[in-house]
């Protein structure tokens, strides 16, 4: 067997991948602090003064890669779901799963902060601009997964009833993104370009892609450290869940 598809089934046996992340977790926290700290003081101390917002501009340094990650992280959400409601892969339900929680805590920071940047430019802290309503639809759809799972006493179906709520929801992701461009909104477009030229300065740009790493490190990290948890729980019947349980206690 070629020894990528040898690691890769690997890594979906629950103990390998338990251990695999738990060496995983203290650096890409690690990383995840160094990269957020650069991003930081290139945004908020280095970069220049916007001509038009003056430093009001400087919360995007939050705000556009939690708004990145709100986006991602349901996509990662709903691709796992898919495979759990097809192949059964318990890994992939739990992954699913513990993503649900970090993708809505990114979901509200990005409307928090949207919310304190827009009093000072817009006048108000909310309207129902096409894009503030349709990423507070997936707030609510990232609450409606959590909620499914909690509703259902077995895990394993209760992981899949919720999978299949958010390949029903990921029709929003469209949405959130190109709603700029098919409605007349008062959010601006998109400046940051993966094709051509990027409408920011350079000198404000780098500290947003920084900040944008950074936070897939915090995700990385966090879904890492959930994903063991639930595992732990979900396998806590089985002989290496319980020696891994007690070395942990052994370890406190």
């Amino acid at each position: 067997m070629n020894p990528l598809v040898l690691w890769f089934h690997k890594l979906g046996s629950p103990p390998y991948f338990y251990r695999f992340a738990g060496r995983l977790v203290p650096w890409f926290w690690a990383a995840a602090l160094i990269l957020g700290a650069i991003g930081l003081y290139g945004g908020l101390v280095l970069a220049p003064k916007d001509y038009q917002q003056g430093d009001a501009y400087r919360i995007i340094f939050i705000h556009v890669p939690s708004a990145w990650m709100s986006l991602f992280i349901y996509a990662f959400m709903a691709v796992n779901g898919f495979i759990a409601l097809v192949w059964r892969i318990k890994l992939s339900e739990t992954l699913a799963m513990a993503a649900a929680p970090v993708g809505a805590a990114f979901t509200f920071v990005c409307l928090a902060t949207g919310a304190i940047w827009g009093k000072p430019m817009w006048g108000t802290w909310w309207t129902w601009d096409a894009r503030l309503t349709s990423e507070l639809v997936l707030l609510f759809l990232y609450l409606g997964v959590i909620g499914l799972y909690h509703a259902i006493e077995d895990r394993r179906q209760a992981a899949r009833a919720a999978a299949f709520l958010a390949l029903i929801g990921i029709v929003n992701l469209p949405i959130v993104h190109f709603s700029v461009k098919w409605w007349n909104t008062l959010h601006q477009g998109s400046t940051v370009k993966l094709f051509g030229p990027s409408l920011i300065d350079s000198r404000m740009l780098w500290p947003l892609l920084v900040m944008a790493i950074a936070t897939k490190f915090v995700f990385a990290a966090s879904l890492l450290s959930r994903a063991r948890v639930d595992l732990l729980e979900l396998e806590s019947g089985k002989e290496w869940a319980r020696a891994e349980a007690d070395a942990a206690e052994g370890r406190a």
